[in-house]
């Protein structure tokens, strides 16, 4: 005993009309279509619904029972439908993305400032995040998908590649470095180095040793060398204080209490905070960024469009961030 949308239909029209011709025009379809879904209801349920009289319809007792459960669960179902469609075209919407605290402050409030304009009725919820909860966030369901730095594998996690940029170093104006064009590694040796904990720090320091060894950096970074080949022997370099957010370490060396290194994308910060920023080499030390998503897990229509979006974005020879290097 299952009664087809269709026969639900033809009798909630039969019952809001009152007439068969009417309640035709109202679903589109010929008088003897909808007479014809009525007998099969009523052939399906193995009882009357609809009494039939040369001058008038009227429901039955089970058609007046069925009348308005049939009437909720249509209403409900167009409901559900029309809002799966809107989503579909990218007409309403929730993104919930989790990013590093820092790129949350500087390069995604861009970004989300450029999608709004194309898609005004589709919300972006950032979640900023120390880098090493992005992913767990997304894992967990909390979010679409994460941004975030090169990490061990983890399982039931995709990754791809959204860009690749250069470790630069940041100081004060009127720091004896600030005159410099460019930087190497071996220069920020004498004065204290502000770092984030965690992996950052350890990776870092590995690639640099590796930077210096053979020119070339392997795992979450890779590493060139670009003038000065070999300056750096060892990787010298010993933080003075590990916080948890860059914010934290520009804050500092606003400060004046050592200097720090950061991503490109993050200049916007450094200049609001009166600092200067120079690119580093011997060797280049690069970190690559990706968009994680869980395995085999649908996106819905419009956290796929936002990422797409964020990868044209990068790619854009016109990206308003300035500083950003997308990958190659």
């Amino acid at each position: 005993m299952n009664p087809t949308l269709r026969q639900m239909r033809a009798l909630v029209a039969l019952a809001k009309t009152g007439n068969f011709t009417l309640a035709a025009q109202y679903m589109h379809v010929t008088q003897s279509a909808l007479s014809g879904l009525i007998k099969e209801l009523e052939q399906t349920l193995g009882v009357r619904v609809v009494d039939r009289s040369t001058r008038r319809i009227a429901l039955t007792e089970t058609g007046n029972e069925l009348y308005p459960l049939f009437s909720q669960m249509i209403d409900d179902l167009d409901r559900a439908l029309a809002n799966i469609a809107d989503q579909a075209q990218l007409r309403k919407g929730i993104v919930r993305v989790a990013v590093p605290q820092l790129m949350a402050c500087t390069l995604l409030p861009q970004v989300i400032a450029a999608w709004r304009t194309r898609y005004p009725d589709i919300r972006i919820s950032l979640s900023d995040s120390p880098v090493e909860a992005v992913t767990t966030r997304v894992l967990s369901g909390e979010t679409d998908f994460g941004i975030g730095p090169e990490r061990d594998n983890a399982p039931q996690l995709e990754a791809r590649e959204l860009m690749e940029m250069p470790f630069e170093a940041v100081l004060p104006t009127d720091h004896a470095l600030a005159k410099r064009r460019r930087l190497g590694w071996s220069d920020l040796a004498a004065h204290p180095l502000i770092t984030l904990r965690g992996q950052f720090t350890e990776r870092l320091l590995a690639d640099m040793g590796r930077g210096s060894g053979n020119g070339s950096g392997s795992g979450g970074a890779a590493a060139s060398t670009a003038g000065n080949e070999g300056t750096l022997r060892e990787p010298t370099l010993r933080p003075a204080h590990e916080v948890t957010y860059m914010t934290t370490a520009l804050a500092m060396v606003a400060s004046g209490l050592g200097v720090t290194v950061c991503m490109p994308y993050a200049a916007p910060l450094v200049r609001l905070h009166g600092l200067r920023m120079l690119p580093l080499d011997a060797p280049v030390l690069t970190r690559r960024f990706f968009v994680y998503t869980r395995e085999q897990r649908s996106l819905s229509p419009a956290a796929a469009a936002f990422i797409a979006f964020l990868f044209d974005w990068v790619g854009a020879a016109d990206n308003p961030a300035g500083a950003l290097r997308p990958r190659a």
